[in-house]
């Protein structure tokens, strides 16, 4: 097996211009999940890869797609729309980021890209593809879409990418992936390429029913959780949690912060309460429309926008340099989203910061996630300072704010910062001295049950 430690794309004998396009990149060692998977592919056969976001996957399949594709001349009978190679990926914002990966990695290759998603330029997609492509990326939707209307055929692809297959099953896809694989060449006549966070027993089943004998490699890493990211654990009230995170956005002065929570009111809530309060946030979620995601995402990787609030659907596959701080508003309940959530900073051997609050809530998530990545998150007591005092509420979502029967106002959920902002962290057992789990059984005691399951993800 190549070293992951000394590998370099100078000698993996790859194509010329697509070792051009990696310099333009800046690339010359390879990761980990590159040094492994790369000779597997260079090779012609499949692979099977586990690999978090962040880890230079993207470019590891971008490379082997372009050097196949340059060293084995298209098939006889290919027409101008019959694509060459597949890339599905399960949101928009991840298709969007490979298509960019893509330009830059495969300038010098003389292939035509083209990228595909629903909620936006429908025309245009279609027309872009009715031209002739070499390299199609999409979500399943938009592809079958066209695929449909014979705008373009599977028939002569040489290459197949399915990337962040885990995600493809949490989000519904599996029968529009199932229903896309069985319109391509047999295994056998094509090169396949698999990428997952997790190689569960479904993703497993999906590579061996669809590709030609898959090599795994798992690239397990010395640590789940990237080493330089400086995680640490509150515990606040529901009350607290808003003056805490302003507090604490104020102390880090917030250039490029993230902040996830569990659902989309949240993240609506979390955006008029943080912009009533002088910072430059926006919600990222699924109501919101393609364009305005693409502005906010822009935005904020050019470092216009100083705040961007995610739900999960958001934390995979964005590659957003010199993030300095994410938040863990709510923690999640799935304890691989707590490494794909954290995986936004420290990015490219920088410093991150991982600050994250277990609340009555959700930190029944807490032994989940610390068992997942084998150690204690650190923890630290709240500091009556650190509570910011006198916010301004911000105005609910439009949609929230219809009056309720008998002339009632709506409520809005306990830890929207609606409760009593200048509350001592100290009271109610939740100052300081917390450690292990010991902050957990204090929170819920002192209010009975937990509130029920929270709302579903966006």
């Amino acid at each position: 097996m190549t070293d992951p430690h000394s590998a370099t794309f100078d000698t993996l004998g790859l194509a010329p211009p697509v070792l051009q396009g990696i310099r333009d990149a800046g690339f010359t060692q390879c990761t980990p999940i590159q040094a492994q998977t790369l000779p597997i592919a260079l090779s012609g056969r499949d692979v099977a890869g586990q690999a978090q976001t962040g880890t230079g996957k993207t470019a590891a399949f971008l490379v082997a797609l372009y050097h196949t594709l340059l060293t084995h001349p298209a098939p006889a009978g290919r027409t101008s729309t019959s694509v060459r190679a597949l890339v599905v990926a399960p949101t928009r914002e991840l298709a969007v980021q490979i298509h960019h990966d893509a330009e830059t990695l495969g300038k010098h290759t003389g292939l035509v890209h083209a990228v595909v998603y629903g909620g936006i330029d429908y025309d245009k997609q279609r027309r872009q593809l009715s031209e002739g492509i070499d390299v199609l990326i999409g979500t399943p939707g938009r592809l079958i879409d066209y695929y449909k209307q014979h705008v373009f055929d599977l028939k002569h692809a040489q290459v197949l990418v399915l990337d962040e297959a885990d995600r493809m099953f949490d989000l519904g896809f599996i029968a529009d992936i199932r229903y896309i694989l069985r319109r391509l060449p047999p295994p056998e006549r094509r090169q396949s390429m698999l990428f997952s966070a997790t190689l569960s027993y479904r993703v497993l089943e999906l590579a061996y029913e669809h590709m030609n004998n898959p090599e795994l490699v798992r690239v397990e890493p010395d640590k789940m959780t990237v080493d330089r990211v400086r995680q640490i654990m509150y515990y606040p009230a529901m009350e607290e949690k808003v003056p805490l995170l302003v507090g604490l956005l104020r102390q880090s002065e917030a250039r490029r912060t993230m902040i996830f929570v569990n659902t989309k009111r949240m993240a609506e809530r979390l955006e008029s309460v943080l912009k009533a309060n002088g910072f430059h946030a926006q919600a990222l979620s699924g109501d919101v429309p393609q364009a305005k995601r693409l502005r906010f995402l822009r935005d904020f990787h050019n470092g216009d926008l100083a705040v961007l609030i995610a739900t999960d659907v958001a934390s995979r596959g964005l590659h957003i340099p010199d993030v300095s701080h994410v938040f863990n508003f709510d923690l999640p309940q799935d304890s691989a989203d707590y490494v794909h959530r954290i995986g936004r900073t420290a990015r490219a051997g920088a410093e991150g910061d991982a600050i994250s609050f277990a609340c009555e809530e959700f930190a029944v998530s807490l032994p989940d996630i610390e068992g997942y990545i084998g150690h204690k998150i650190p923890s630290a007591p709240i500091a009556p300072g650190m509570l910011a005092a006198g916010l301004a509420e911000g105005e609910p979502p439009p949609r929230h704010r219809r009056p309720m029967r008998g002339g009632g106002r709506p409520r809005h959920s306990g830890h929207a910062g609606g409760g009593h902002p200048g509350r001592a962290a100290g009271s109610g057992g939740h100052s300081g001295g917390h450690s292990g789990h010991s902050g957990h059984s204090g929170s819920r005691s002192r209010r009975g049950k937990p509130r029920g399951k929270p709302q579903g993800r966006s």
